[in-house]
């Protein structure tokens, strides 16, 4: 790199060509994101609470 100078300039014309999302794209997939999280999240809360039953039971029938 012998000219940063032309380094940057071209940096600068490459940065202008990317096709940015919209507020409403970031938006959207800020929410999908968070839905995600929150669906995720609730199965998970689920599944641990099936488990926690089911060893119990098992600890119940064992004694």
């Amino acid at each position: 790199m012998k000219n940063p100078i032309k380094f940057i300039q071209e940096v600068k014309q490459e940065a202008f060509k990317v096709t940015w999302p919209t507020l409403k794209e970031t938006v959207q997939g800020a929410l999908m994101v968070f839905a995600m999280a929150v669906v995720m999240s609730l199965f998970f809360l689920l599944l641990d609470q099936i488990l926690k039953f089911f060893l119990e039971l098992l600890l119940k029938v064992s004694i």
